[in-house]
């Protein structure tokens, strides 16, 4: 029998939105609840009194980082969290699965749980699932999550079924764990994007004795359509007579499409990490208070709201505090963001509990995805006076979502046209090849793949890294942040020479991107000054140096320092071909020499991975970025079992890619004549990458 005493109130008509009501050890809960997320016992720039007035009424605590601060030993003292925080409602602590998902050059995992080391003082952590309930027992939460491996939603089949089954498995033995306590707990739906997989999990977790189930394993790559199916798919397979909690979502938007597929409860950092950047959700859309049209604005926030922030400051005071980085702007706007979410939440169960929930949704999905209609963002009108913002063959546009790019004028393609340039940079680029991982001389994980071939120290060669299309600089700047959080981190003895060679031949781009750093704020840096005006920039510890090498990168392949990693970021095949083709890839990958060398691009075009295969690379599936659901990294040798990959996670094309790329329009390049073409098709069909299917 449930600890939660959960009842179901309504569904609605023409979805699957419920309203239900639910009782814990610290009082009752209405869904649809958000809860807002206090990580180490708090909600940032909170207070209990501010979470209160704003409708809060569950908190979630994290488990990873109060086992490591301030320790169990001071809530036995205590009592539990809510004698600790002073907070009499109730709490639920997840249990560190997306922690050790989110530390992969920290812990070991094997059957037993994750082995790491902590962040505050370097000592050796044990996680299993029996130590994350006993951990959850003394923190005293009224909801307890099992340990889960959380992977990449991303991830190909092979890996999601292991890390569902191990899943399984602590499931059980945190069941096991949890024995008579008076806490309820969940179990957690894992399975990436695989329908059968998905499917099989909750089969599997509904005929145990949870007090509810979660969804875990999404809002971590996967598409807002893909977000929206499984979510969906998970709640189908679900008992109607359990909470439903989708983990780590989201935006509002989020929270109304998974209510309307039978969500009942969610998290996000959301709210409070928009607040501290300037941002308000309002009933006039998304508002960024740093922008200048706000300076003079002594109208509130937002009027249809009652709370604290908008009974009380103007956008001018408020625009003032965002710009003056005072924490008061960052406390105002995040009172304001759960007062919306919950005013949402609250709206929503109304909206079920009076048969109107179908309407509700349909009204508020354009309104949730507004940015302020009062004060529109639109691209920035040339100017008669000041700095005109083109230069040659390119000029700047702003998206409709206040960033900026650089348009080539000619062919009007722009470069990161979607997504912001340094969102793109460090998802695609530098995230994905776990820069920040193998720049740590002591990182095993990166140098199994780029150095172990290289003889003697690895660990502490020279990381290389090829920045092919330098543009604006959005990718060089990226690895370059990174460097430098890691040395502020670290210190300069923990770390590995790091050399970025850019290419580009034409400097345009950089150069207008400079002139206006308040739309390219990553260039509010001296390094990309001094490349235009040296081509090279050294930092003060000289452990990094970048150099640019002007001109067509096809005549320095065989010439530039061997690479590691390469970030391959040209214009696309179809306004620069020649950068695109098997023979270029091919000389590529020769220079890459002994290295286990990876390439990673934007590009996930069937022209573009035929020619990296037929280069020899290896070629898989990597993160989505954008509106694009995969990009492609390639290997330069064979990955082994032994390797422990720069991105795992990649999914190496197989059968299935190999009967679409059968069908294709782009099968061989069309330049070759009848008998090239066969040559080219049987040299794919070949590749070592295949040998699996050839084989089955």
């Amino acid at each position: 029998m449930s600890r939660l005493n959960f009842t179901l109130e309504k569904e609605a008509s023409g979805s699957s939105a419920r309203a239900a009501t639910f009782r814990t050890l610290h009082g009752e809960v209405k869904t649809p609840v958000f809860m807002p997320v206090g990580t180490q016992a708090t909600v940032k720039s909170q207070t209990v009194e501010t979470l209160k007035a704003t409708g809060s009424s569950v908190l979630l605590a994290n488990t990873y980082h109060l086992l490591l601060r301030p320790g169990p030993e001071v809530f036995k003292k205590f009592g539990g969290i809510h004698n600790f925080m002073k907070w009499d409602g109730p709490v639920l602590t997840d249990s560190g699965g997306f922690q050790i998902f989110s530390l992969p050059g920290e812990r070991v995992m094997n059957e037993d749980g994750a082995r790491f080391k902590s962040y505050v003082d370097g000592a050796m952590f044990m996680l299993s699932p029996e130590s994350s309930i006993g951990m959850q027992k003394t923190i005293g939460s009224d909801i307890m999550m099992v340990l889960d491996q959380c992977i990449p939603s991303t991830a190909g089949y092979a890996e999601a079924e292991v890390a569902m089954e191990l899943t399984h498995r602590w499931a059980l033995r945190s069941l096991k764990a949890r024995g008579d306590s008076p806490q309820a707990l969940f179990g957690i739906v894992q399975g990436a994007c695989h329908h059968d997989l998905r499917k099989k999990s909750a089969a599997f977790l509904r005929e145990l004795p949870f007090d509810g189930l979660a969804i875990g394993g999404l809002a971590v790559g996967e598409t807002h359509a893909e977000r929206y199916e499984f979510t969906g798919l998970v709640t189908q397979h679900l008992p109607k007579n359990l909470p439903r909690y989708l983990m780590g979502v989201g935006t509002p938007i989020d929270i109304l499409e998974a209510v309307h597929r039978g969500v009942d409860m969610f998290d996000c950092i959301i709210p409070s990490q928009l607040a501290q950047r300037g941002v308000a959700f309002t009933s006039q859309g998304k508002i960024q208070l740093r922008r200048a049209v706000y300076k003079f604005s002594e109208a509130p926030l937002d009027a249809k709201c009652d709370c604290h922030c908008c009974k009380n400051f103007s956008r001018a005071y408020l625009h003032h505090l965002v710009k003056s980085d005072e924490l008061l702007g960052w406390q105002l706007l995040g009172i304001h963001n759960f007062a919306f979410y919950h005013r949402l939440m609250r709206e929503m169960r109304q909206e079920i509990l009076h048969g109107n929930f179908l309407a509700y949704y349909e009204r508020m999905r354009p309104e949730l995805m507004k940015s302020d209609e009062d004060n529109p963002v639109n691209p920035p009108k040339k100017l008669r006076h000041g700095k005109p913002k083109h230069l040659g063959d390119y000029d700047i546009v702003t998206s409709e979502q206040g960033f900026s790019s650089i348009r080539q004028i000619s062919s009007g393609e722009v470069m990161h046209s979607v997504s912001a340039p340094s969102d793109e940079a460090q998802r695609l680029y530098v995230g994905q090849s776990r820069l920040a991982e193998r720049l740590l001389k002591s990182s095993a994980g990166g140098e199994a793949v780029s150095g172990a071939s290289a003889g003697g120290d690895g660990a502490a060669r020279e990381l290389v890294i090829w920045d092919v299309g330098l543009g604006a600089a959005s990718n060089a700047m990226a690895a370059i942040q990174c460097f430098e959080s890691r040395y502020a981190e670290k210190g300069g003895e923990a770390l590995r020479p790091l050399r970025i060679v850019s290419f580009e031949c034409d400097l345009d781009p950089l150069t207008l991107a400079a002139k206006f750093p308040g739309h390219f704020p990553h260039l509010r840096h001296g390094a990309p000054h001094a490349l235009l005006e040296s081509g090279r920039w050294r930092h003060a510890s000289g452990l990094l140096e970048w150099e640019l090498l002007k001109g067509d990168f096809l005549t320095f392949i065989e010439t530039a320092v061997e690479p590691d990693v390469i970030f391959y970021d040209p214009f696309s095949a179809k306004t620069d071909t020649g950068l695109w083709t098997a023979e270029v890839f091919a000389r590529v990958r020769a220079r890459c020499g002994e290295k286990r060398a990876e390439l990673f691009t934007y590009s996930a075009a069937t022209a573009v991975r035929v020619a990296l295969l037929a280069a020899g690379f290896y070629v898989a599936e990597g993160v989505g970025t954008g509106p694009k659901a995969t990009t492609t990294v390639a290997f330069a040798r064979e990955r082994r079992e032994t390797d422990a990959g720069v991105w795992p996670e990649a999914r190496l094309l197989g059968a299935e890619w190999l009967a679409r790329w059968g069908r294709s329009t782009s099968k061989s390049p069309s330049t070759l004549t009848e008998a090239e073409r066969v040559v080219f098709e049987k040299r794919i069909e070949g590749h070592p990458q295949f040998r699996a299917v050839r084989q089955s």
